[in-house]
């Protein structure tokens, strides 16, 4: 279980002992745990979003008008959650991304932009959109949809990077990124890949797969642009992919469920129950 543990460490908040800046062997085989760490997210979101919803319910039980505020203000946190227990590590990624594919001019000057602590106009307008889009798309869901949506979306966005990094060349030398590339293989492909079709049927029903076929289509043009400005991938794209397939398959799915507010639900489960009120 040394992949899991590394993978929890280095993603995430939650201290798990393996993580960045600590033991990083188990990183070769982290990257197949990429799909179940966006779950472990993505529950620890759907449960903050349940009590937000349990305090509005509470507030509207008392004669509070707080319908107004309740959606937006239930994106920012959630996002801001999202961003916190993630160390905003891909965040970072997609500033950096942002400032060297559209700010850059050569392969050169675009990898040293990356490798730049600083930022640009382009990373910070990107991140501003980005995020904006983020909130507008949470706030957007269903209250009876959005907790599946909020554990299905980190596990499909990990598994985007997942698939940047099977398939295009890494050309980031040294950084973050070549730990999880020690062990080449077609595992952690297959299982990840599995595991993330599993969870989106399992929470979204076959409407998922388009929100599946988006990610894919999504990971690939992003691999492809940076293969050709670049001459390949680096972990700062790798968290670029994932922060733009989550912000994508928020808005997908809050479109998709704009005119059917069922679309969406978990064949599997009732849409209501103990836990919803």
């Amino acid at each position: 279980m040394r992949g899991l543990r590394s993978a929890l460490g280095f993603l995430t908040i939650f201290p798990v002992g393996s993580g960045r800046g600590t033991d990083t062997r188990g990183l070769s085989s982290a990257r197949a745990w990429f799909p179940a760490v966006g779950v472990l997210l993505g529950i620890a979101l759907a449960g903050m979003d349940l009590l937000l919803l349990r305090v509005y319910t509470a507030g509207s039980a008392a004669g509070a008008d707080v319908q107004a505020v309740h959606d937006v203000l239930t994106g920012v946190i959630l996002v801001a959650a999202l961003a916190a227990m993630t160390r905003a590590l891909h965040l970072d990624g997609f500033m950096d991304t942002c400032g060297a594919l559209l700010g850059g001019s050569g392969p050169e000057r675009r990898l040293r932009i990356l490798k730049d602590p600083g930022v640009g106009a382009f990373a910070v307008a990107g991140v501003m959109c980005l995020l904006l889009l983020k909130v507008a798309a949470v706030s957007a869901l269903p209250d009876h949809v959005r907790p599946w949506i909020l554990i299905l979306v980190p596990c499909i966005s990990r598994g985007g990077m997942l698939l940047v990094m099977e398939r295009f060349r890494y050309v980031g030398g040294d950084g973050l990124g070549a730990a999880f590339l020690r062990r080449p293989g077609r595992w952690p492909l297959v299982f990840g890949t599995t595991l993330t079709l599993l969870v989106g049927i399992a929470l979204a029903g076959p409407w998922s797969l388009v929100i599946l076929a988006l990610a894919v289509l999504t990971a690939w043009s992003i691999g492809a642009l940076a293969t050709r400005l670049l001459g390949g991938v680096t972990g700062d794209i790798y968290g670029a992919v994932n922060e733009t397939i989550e912000a994508g398959a928020f808005l997908c799915a809050a479109l998709l469920t704009a005119g059917a507010p069922n679309l969406l639900n978990p064949p599997f489960f009732m849409p209501a129950g103990p836990w919803y009120p």
